[in-house]
């Protein structure tokens, strides 16, 4: 009998350092934000209504940031999983490593980003654009080449998408310092930009503030609305200068692995060639409808 028990008090044992170890490792995974090692699989989170970088084609997400991050997944002979999610969240989820991996979603780097994640080399540089209703006054006499200033927003209603850089700029300016401080500008923030469109539709809003390429995208698809790049007004004798931002992946800190191989594919995506266009420029018209 006392064998017996000896039997199973060491079969016991051995059971709880076997499942304390995998317990150990999850933790490990979970740490260094390599959240999906075992099964093979990279999963992405992404806001699938910021064409042409991430849409909606029936129910499967495509765009140019899903052919980048597939490139990825056969370069580490993983499977990529895209996970729509609101904006506002990507950031911290990436960070915490546990639901993630990484992000991709026209993601602007900007310094409180990179203090949480770790960022990808850039490859995209955008523009704030401005959308508005096409029968708008203040904008009649503005060609198709021509932009619009920070100070034309004073005292208008803008919507943003919530947590995108168009949100970050907007607020900024409101503040000490700001192009629109002192004025009745009011901000208001939407889940998609698409949403923020459709309130200018309904005289909700004046305007909206969101990236070049989906700013194009939506007045493409929307009949009544046009879009202009949004400028800061030089100095005198100085030019008008763009708002611009620069797009990157961001990872867990200390997936070294995964950032690695996303700045290897991001550095053949990027090199030119005869035309001076880059892969990620011909996926981008390729996205748009432009070729």
């Amino acid at each position: 009998m006392k064998k017996v028990l000896s039997l199973i008090l060491a079969m016991v044992m051995v059971f709880a350092a076997v499942l304390l170890a995998a317990c150990e490792g999850d933790k490990e995974g979970a740490e260094t934000g390599d959240a999906n090692t075992e099964n093979g699989k990279i999963i992405v989170n992404t806001n699938a209504y910021f064409a042409p970088f991430e849409y909606y084609d029936g129910t499967e997400i495509v765009g140019v940031d899903v052919d980048i991050m597939n490139k990825v997944g056969e370069k580490l002979g993983k499977t990529i999983e895209f996970q729509n999610t609101e904006f506002a969240v990507i950031i911290d989820n990436v960070a915490k490593g546990e639901v993630c991996d990484c992000g991709a979603a026209g993601i602007t780097i900007t310094e409180a980003r990179a203090e949480k994640v770790d960022f990808s080399t850039p490859y995209y540089t955008s523009v704030q654009y401005v959308i508005y209703a096409e029968d708008d006054a203040a904008f009649a006499d503005k060609a198709d080449d021509d932009h619009i200033l920070w100070d034309d927003l004073a005292d208008k209603t803008v919507g943003v998408q919530t947590d995108t850089t168009g949100m970050i700029f907007a607020e900024a300016e409101l503040e000490e310092g700001g192009v629109l401080e002192g004025t009745n500008t009011e901000i208001k923030n939407f889940d998609n930009a698409q949403l923020a469109a459709d309130a200018i539709t309904a005289n909700q809003i004046d305007y909206v503030i969101i990236d070049e390429l989906p700013a194009k995208f939506i007045v493409d698809k929307n009949e009544g609305l046009k879009c202009l790049p949004l400028f800061y007004k030089g100095a005198e004798g100085e030019e008008d200068a763009p708002t611009e931002e620069q797009y990157a992946i961001c990872v867990t800190k200390g997936n070294t692995e995964l950032l690695d191989a996303i700045n290897a594919v991001l550095a053949d995506m990027m090199v030119e060639d005869a035309d001076g266009k880059t892969e990620v420029m011909k996926l981008v018209m390729q996205h748009m409808g432009l070729n």
